[in-house]
C-alpha cells in the first residue's frame, strides 16, 4: 500500500468518531433569534431551555415587547437544536412554546391563537 493511501486510511479512522458525535446530539453556538408578537398583549420576559429539559436561561428582552406585530431579536444560548420558550405576558401568565427547532428555523411568531386564556 502506497504511503498517501495508509495517510487517507489512517485521517479517516480518526476523523470518522468526530463527525459521529456532532450527528447523534446536534449542538449550536449562541446564535440571533427573532421573536414576532402578534398578540394583543406584551410579552415581559422570555427564557430557554432544552427541549423540556433544564433550568430556563433569560434571553433579556430589555423592555416589554408590546402586542400587534412587534418584533425583536435576542441571542440564544448555545445549547440544543429543539428548544422550548416560556413566555411571560403582561398579565402574568407563563406560556411553554415546546419543540422549537431553532437550527431549521429562525423565528418565533406568537400569534393570536396562541395568547394564554385564548
Amino acid at each position: 500500500m502506497k504511503p498517501a493511501h495508509i495517510a487517507v486510511v489512517a485521517l479517516s479512522l480518526v476523523a470518522l468518531p468526530v463527525f459521529g458525535q456532532a450527528t447523534a446530539n446536534p449542538q449550536i453556538p449562541a446564535k440571533m433569534f427573532t421573536l414576532v408578537n402578534a398578540t394583543s398583549d406584551s410579552v415581559t420576559a422570555v427564557a430557554v431551555r432544552g427541549a423540556d429539559t433544564g433550568p430556563a436561561t433569560d434571553v433579556g428582552l430589555g423592555e416589554p415587547l408590546s402586542g400587534g406585530l412587534t418584533t425583536t431579536t435576542v441571542r440564544l444560548p448555545a445549547g440544543d437544536c429543539i428548544r422550548t420558550f416560556d413566555v411571560t405576558f403582561a398579565n402574568g401568565v407563563t406560556r411553554a412554546f415546546r419543540d422549537i427547532d431553532v437550527c431549521r428555523f429562525h423565528r418565533l411568531r406568537l400569534g393570536a391563537s396562541l395568547r394564554p386564556g385564548a
